[in-house]
């Protein structure tokens, strides 16, 4: 970014603390500044001055379920894998993240799951694509999602085991946006001399990433209609399904959602549900003891559905909500910060607070269900399609995704 630029964007957010740091330093520490800019989407600071917290009215929505499913499978997917052959689907995954929670210091998708043998969260991922692949004939367009932490070993890592039998040229990586993080005065923070404090800018941040990328015109000359996204820990789902794509374009709704019945209400899943009318997701935490008590017109539940990071979204719709703004969450947290320091060599020191002292913005792609206007809940077998991967052991764990995968016949 040039220097006139990043100026003009400071002064239009009120960032004269940042500008006045920024004047401080030398020329190599403003050329580094500057350079990350690039990767920095400082609209997300607009979300401080307009964000209430308030949610609408939530009430029930209908989910298809197995039964229904099953009684027309074949048309489903007759229609999905008509839609696939044509080019009209391609996948996305969401894969920036890191095992650090498993102990491990790669990006997720390198997590070695096996037990007699090597099998990677990326490996699991590709085989299930393959799956699709081999059932249908189709070419299937894989977009990967890294992070400026992560890319640069994904690539390498999935190049050197050749995307394990997925056709290379299907496969376009991109990187994940940044935002800034914000100390709770509204300013820009730094971690370094010559580095903003940054986080990525949330799951639903895939497809403004894409167009940064140019991925979105790559889409459209493509004639790609439909991108179905999903998270890259879930190492049992279905990619690509025909059934889901097929039920959802026949539906005519925008977006369709996996989800799956709850194992109990408290469960840590968004909880499918329409909002002012509009079809949207409930975080677990949100759910009061009001909507967890809740029942439908036929007694059961009423949000007894959670979704899995699993969507099919229309493409014509998001270009449009990226462009006009997707809602920004605000999450506070313990940010690394740079504060002077008399005692210092350099001037500085890091200082690592034992409280949150910063917000994170973020967005989400759960978002895009609520502003496309339309989904369709489509209901899947939990022990076939979720096996998400968050902890080393209990619950959605490498102990319980292991017992599943053996469950379903896939050798570790």
């Amino acid at each position: 970014m040039e220097e006139i630029q990043f100026r003009s964007i400071m002064e239009q957010y009120d960032q004269q603390k940042v500008l006045d740091i920024f004047d401080s330093r030398d020329e190599k520490d403003k050329e580094r500044l500057l350079k990350q800019c690039d990767f920095l989407d400082f609209s997300f600071l607009s979300a401080l001055q307009n964000h209430d917290g308030k949610r609408g009215e939530i009430t029930p929505i209908r989910t298809m379920k197995l039964p229904e499913i099953e009684k027309r499978e074949e048309e489903f997917r007759n229609i999905g894998t008509e839609a696939l052959k044509a080019g009209k689907v391609a996948a996305l995954v969401l894969a920036g993240g890191m095992g650090t929670r498993l102990g491990s210091n790669h990006a997720k998708g390198m997590y070695d799951i096996g037990m007699t043998k090597p099998v990677y969260i990326f490996q699991r991922m590709f085989e299930n694509m393959l799956d699709v692949v081999n059932e249908t004939g189709a070419q299937i367009p894989l977009f990967i999602m890294t992070s400026i932490i992560n890319d640069k070993e994904t690539k390498e890592f999935l190049y050197e085991h050749k995307c394990f039998g997925y056709d290379p040229k299907q496969v376009h990586f991109f990187v994940q946006d940044m935002s800034p993080c914000i100390d709770i005065e509204g300013n820009i923070m730094f971690s370094k001399p010559d580095e903003f404090a940054m986080s990525p800018n949330g799951n639903g941040g895939f497809y403004s990433s894409m167009m940064n990328a140019g991925l979105d015109e790559f889409c459209r000359e493509s004639g790609i209609e439909y991108i179905n996204v999903f998270a890259i820990d879930n190492v049992l789902q279905r990619i690509a399904d025909p059934v889901f794509i097929g039920a959802t374009i026949d539906s005519g709704c925008a977006t369709g959602a996996k989800v799956v019945k709850k194992v109990d209400p408290g469960e840590k899943v968004g909880s499918i549900c329409l909002e002012d009318g509009q079809p949207s997701v409930v975080e677990y935490y949100d759910m009061t003891d009001e909507l967890l008590q809740a029942k439908d017109e036929d007694g059961e539940p009423a949000y007894d559905y959670g979704v899995i990071l699993n969507y099919l979204f229309r493409l014509k719709e998001m270009d449009g909500i990226v462009r006009n703004e997707m809602p920004v969450h605000i999450v506070k947290k313990k940010v690394p910060y740079l504060a002077e320091s008399d005692t210092s060599e350099t001037g500085f020191v890091t200082v690592y607070p034992d409280k949150p002292n910063a917000f994170k913005l973020e967005t989400l792609s759960l978002d895009f269900v609520r502003m496309m206007g339309s989904c369709l809940p489509f209901e899947v077998i939990r022990e076939k399609e979720f096996a998400p991967i968050k902890n080393p052991m209990g619950v959605d764990s490498v102990e319980s995704a292991r017992k599943l995968l053996i469950a379903a016949g896939y050798e570790l």
